[in-house]
């Protein structure tokens, strides 16, 4: 199959497989893990933190970060289309006791200072007691300028607020930057990274943070059910993900770029190529295409997409050059 859907689809590399089956491994909820262990070190070192929490998933990350900086009753600020709040089954809500303060998103991904500024609560019984601040970066694929993260800092610290990232795809984001990593983090109290979307991991993320942050995020998962035994089979292939996946990611940015150039040769699409930044592209429908029609005649053919008045396509490390060349060539076949 030559899926555009997610990355998140993408397989684990022979040499993760060879890592798995090799990796040195105990009992994480004792500590003794060493390939946790080595992770966590590795990945607060490279990132500039203290501390590091190896996850099972990027929801999970997030959701010990809202719960290890909010008490219940209070509130964060965040995007209205932050995967936190959209996309992760208001677990902050329903576990936490946490209120979101969703704000409009601008076309650019950013949240208005103004706005954010505006929503902060007064201490008055009336309301939730706003706490924290979190963004996301990359998000729909667009990447958060520097500057603006540096101005969203000081107007945490200036409210007395904490500042979370989602940075699922924090490394999409330093790569079209060419920037490292830890340029980007610097600017917040916590941060989470996926490991298995672009970055090929087959399981898992990591939440960063300060020590008291991380040993209560620990706790937390604990409860929450996340406490793995041998996760040193995991973490073996997370190393790698960290270290031999992130500067590979330009080829995908490549791709998503030429895959957009192709799809804006087509009538029945619109899309401005010049406006995708990462492996991440939207194209709009044009109302006479039967586009859940394409979709199934294309997955007969191997392709995979999720249909929809706006088409997603996302590149990865499983899908080259000519993957794009065969589904723009199928795709015009079933357009015409």
């Amino acid at each position: 199959m030559i899926d555009f859907r997610s990355d998140t689809v993408t397989k684990p590399t022979t040499a993760m497989r060879e890592a798995i089956a090799n990796a040195e491994v105990g009992d994480d909820v004792y500590g003794d893990d060493p390939t946790v262990n080595s992770l966590e070190a590795m990945a607060a070192e490279m990132y500039g933190f203290d501390g590091a929490l190896f996850t099972s998933s990027g929801t999970q990350a997030n959701l010990l970060a809202l719960m290890a900086h909010c008490e219940r009753g209070d509130e964060y600020i965040c995007g209205q289309q932050a995967h936190n709040y959209k996309f992760e089954g208001g677990g902050a809500a329903v576990l936490g006791s946490i209120q979101p303060q969703p704000l409009t998103n601008q076309a650019d991904g950013s949240i208005l200072l103004t706005d954010i500024q505006a929503a902060i609560k007064p201490d008055d019984v009336h309301f939730a007691h706003t706490q924290l601040l979190s963004l996301e970066n990359t998000i729909g694929g667009k990447v958060l300028p520097q500057a603006y993260l540096a101005q969203a800092q000081t107007l945490a610290f200036d409210n007395k607020l904490k500042i979370h990232l989602d940075g699922a795809r924090v490394a999409n984001a330093a790569v079209a930057q060419n920037i490292a990593i830890g340029d980007i983090t610097q600017y917040f109290d916590s941060v989470s990274i996926c490991l298995s979307k672009g970055l090929c991991a087959p399981v898992g993320s990591l939440l960063l943070g300060d020590e008291r942050l991380i040993h209560k995020a620990r706790r937390w998962r604990k409860m929450l059910g996340g406490g793995m035994r041998q996760a040193g089979i995991l973490a073996a292939a997370a190393k790698l993900a960290i270290t031999d996946q992130v500067d590979r990611l330009a080829i995908d940015h490549d791709n998503a770029r030429y895959l957009a150039e192709c799809l804006s040769e087509l009538d029945e699409f619109e899309i401005e190529a010049q406006q995708v930044q990462t492996n991440m592209l939207f194209a709009e429908v044009k109302q006479d295409v039967d586009i859940k029609h394409i979709a199934t005649e294309l997955k007969s053919l191997g392709i995979l997409i999720s249909p929809g008045s706006t088409l997603r396509l996302v590149t990865h490390a499983d899908i080259s050059r000519a993957d794009i060349d065969s589904f723009i060539a199928k795709l015009k076949g079933l357009l015409a």
